[in-house]
């Protein structure tokens, strides 16, 4: 569902039957044929989190209101003889806490979607208490100031590989591309191990690199194997088994120009592109025909850009 670009807060907000057109779209796409169980399932888990959201914004709701209780409580306490400015104060103090409870959820609203998914998507930004105490701890931990105009959110990581040639080193704490490469070779015989496994247990063997794997090689202790960065560097692998000469030209072209892991990773698209060109834009037997790629799933967006490719073709 994440290499088809959904994420949950979309799901959050689909009907039932749009959960239906996306199931089949997994078995039409990804030949993935889920049992009536974990169909049901799904279901059952977006309805749980929907319900989940409803009582997370009426609790947040009900601790601004019992806020704003406390503050008008407040103004009427106090001195027993409220003169005139007193009393512009209070209605001064009031106009500014009534915005509390009634202009933060108009942004909400504006859109198609129900109160109980679309609103509690914009709330959850703010915190609540017990969430804001959380972050407080993390962003003390963070040394670097802050350049002018920059958000005061943590930024995000950087990436952990560098573009290198074959054979050298990384330098400091980055991983080399050799290195990445090879986690692509474990992930093969994690594949082996699954389906040997599966095999003695009487059990359907995977064919490709599914979550089954990922999950056995955390199991087996390769913690630093995980799904979302296999599959975002899953091309470049792609275009070092189908032609290493042109990927080594690629990673000194990258290298010598002082250009980060994430332009190479772009560069990659296009030899693969015209590789699907030359082969009738079958990039999945482009994938299958070759013994150490046929075990991973064609990407999305490769696929993506050999279509698009193709439209303009045609036209």
């Amino acid at each position: 569902m994440t290499e088809m670009g959904f994420t949950v807060n979309t799901m959050l907000n689909m009907t039932e039957q749009e959960v239906e057109d996306l199931i089949k779209a997994m078995f039409e796409i990804y030949n993935v044929e889920l049992l009536v169980g974990e169909k049901y399932g799904i279901k059952s888990a977006i309805r749980a989190e929907k319900k989940h959201m409803e009582e997370d914004l009426e609790r947040q709701r009900l601790e601004l209101l019992s806020t704003s209780d406390r503050k008008r409580k407040l103004d009427q306490l106090g001195i027993g003889v409220v003169n005139e400015s007193r009393r512009e104060n209070t209605l001064i103090l009031s106009d500014a806490v009534a915005p509390i409870s009634t202009k933060d959820p108009l942004p909400f609203g504006q859109g198609h979607c129900q109160v109980g998914t679309s609103a509690l998507l914009s709330l959850s930004e703010h915190s609540s208490d017990s969430e804001d105490r959380r972050l407080g701890k993390k962003k003390q931990k963070r040394k670097r100031p802050r350049e002018p105009g920059e958000e005061a959110e943590d930024r995000p990581r950087e990436h952990p590989f560098i573009v290198t040639e074959p054979g050298e080193l990384p330098r400091g704490k980055k991983n080399g591309l050799d290195y990445l490469f090879d986690l692509y070779e474990q992930c093969g015989r994690f594949l082996e191990e699954v389906q040997q496994l599966c095999k003695e247990r009487g059990e359907k063997c995977p064919m490709k690199v599914t979550n089954q794997v990922f999950r056995h090689a955390k199991h087996a202790g390769a913690s630093y194997i995980n799904k979302p960065k296999m599959r975002h560097y899953v091309h470049c692998y792609a275009l070092h088994c189908l032609d290493v000469e042109h990927s080594n030209h690629l990673r000194k072209i990258y290298k010598d120009r002082g250009e980060n892991v994430g332009a190479w990773r772009q560069a990659c698209y296009f030899p693969l592109i015209e590789m699907a060109r030359a082969n009738s834009w079958d990039i999945e037997g482009v994938f299958n025909r070759n013994e150490r790629l046929r075990i991973w799933y064609v990407p999305t967006r490769l696929r993506q850009l050999c279509h698009l490719e193709k439209s303009k073709e045609c036209e």
